[in-house]
Parts: structure tokens; sequence; C-alpha cells
């Protein structure tokens, strides 16, 4: 798996203002920004993620992601800051 279809099955089942993914094939680290996260904990931001990859998790398809992830007002500070 590329970066690009990682990103394109996250947008598939996300709405995401922004999304940036890197890795090695196996193991990814991506920043996802997505209004959809409002009110939402961590965990359960992850959850939704998550479930926009389903069984490819299960089946090390996907072996590790590890995400940052922010509504968009997060984002705005966050990039202020950088």
């Amino acid at each position: 798996m590329t970066a690009e279809e990682l990103q394109s099955l996250i947008r598939a089942g996300l709405a995401c203002e922004h999304i940036e993914v890197d890795g090695d094939g196996r193991h990814w680290a991506a920043v996802i920004v997505s209004a959809e996260f409002e009110g939402k904990r961590p965990v359960q931001r992850h959850q939704r993620v998550y479930a926009t990859l389903g069984a490819r998790m299960q089946t090390d398809e996907v072996h590790a992601l590890s995400m940052q992830t922010y509504t968009p007002a997060e984002w705005a500070t966050t990039a202020q800051r950088n």
C-alpha cells in the first residue's frame, strides 16, 4: 500500500479538510483534520479513522497507524504555532 492509497481510503470514509500520511508501507503516521472530530475524545477520533480502514487493520494490510487528529479549529491553532 502507498501513502496515496491510504489517504484515499481515509478520505473515502471521512470528510477531511487536511490529511498527511507518511510511512514505509506497513507502519504509518497520519495527521488528519476533520469537522467530524468535533466533540469527540482522541480515542473516538481514532476509532472513526480505523472504521474507514475496516478489515485492512485486521488483515495486517495496515500494520500500524499512529495519528494526530484535529478539528479544523484545533488545526488552525496548531498550524499558527509551527
